[in-house]
């Protein structure tokens, strides 16, 4: 339970994602998801409720995310030909 609240915390203070979460914490996505939607629920149902927030958040905006890294991988591609090109 107190990986679960230590996550929670975590996650309602900064609007981190999941990913980001797992990496901060060295577990997985999935321990982190079951964490914060199933046991943080049993033990911190103030706390899971804020987490829920972000989470959904999160969610709603990761269209947007995705669509930034593919626009800033092909500016990344672009710039590495023109450079390549003026040698």
């Amino acid at each position: 339970m107190d990986r679960a609240r230590m996550l929670g915390h975590y996650i309602a203070g900064t609007g981190a994602t999941v990913r980001a979460a797992a990496q901060v914490f060295a577990v997985s996505k999935s321990t982190v998801h079951k964490e914060v939607t199933g046991r943080l629920e049993q033990c911190d149902p103030e706390l899971a409720a804020r987490v829920r927030k972000v989470l959904d958040t999160n969610r709603a905006q990761r269209h947007l995310r995705g669509g930034e890294a593919t626009r800033k991988k092909y500016l990344d591609i672009k710039h590495c030909k023109t450079e390549t090109d003026n040698i």
